[in-house]
């Protein structure tokens, strides 16, 4: 594929990680959801370190298995704009590996626990407990599989470089 337009990469690079969080969501989802959960497909958030295409890539991944998982509408919208807050504010981190996942951890450990709370009526625990579950969740994803799966890209970084050379 030579001289492919970089919209159109961008594009493809947006959909398939949107399809990939969606996919990683559904297939754990007994994991996926709920006021202790541990999504997988967070892992992903570390992309942005890599593409800016991750971000809208990540939201409507999470928008999209929010949806297709039964979530209400609040998990919906504000699930997701955490996620894309996350996504578009590790993007701006994007030049320190550490620092990149930080801001999916904290938008997820402070939005969901309020759509937890009133959105799927989980009143029987207090929302800074429903926090520290999240944030537990969100470090165990993105941080912890998180680094895993950063680990093995940039192992394989010069298979990207030379195929990015070769477009």
């Amino acid at each position: 594929m030579k001289n492919t337009d970089p919209k159109v990469q961008r594009l493809t690079q947006g959909a398939a990680i949107a399809a990939l969080y969606v996919v990683l969501t559904l297939v754990f989802a007994p994991i996926s959801f709920g006021p202790i959960q541990l999504r997988i497909a967070e892992a992903l958030c570390i992309l942005p370190m890599f593409t800016p295409a991750a971000i809208p890539g990540l939201f409507i991944g999470c928008l999209l298995a929010n949806l297709i998982g039964g979530g209400v509408i609040l998990d919906v919208i504000f699930g997701s704009l955490a996620t894309l807050i996350g996504a578009a504010l590790g993007y701006l981190l994007r030049n320190n590996r550490w620092l990149v996942p930080i801001p999916a951890v904290i938008a997820n450990a402070l939005i969901v626990p309020f759509v937890l709370k009133y959105g799927y009526g989980v009143v029987d625990t207090a929302i800074p407990i429903l926090m520290i579950q999240i944030l537990c969740g969100e470090i165990l994803g993105c941080y912890v599989l998180g680094e895993i799966f950063c680990g093995a890209i940039l192992k394989r970084r010069q298979i990207f470089d030379s195929n990015t050379d070769s477009m």
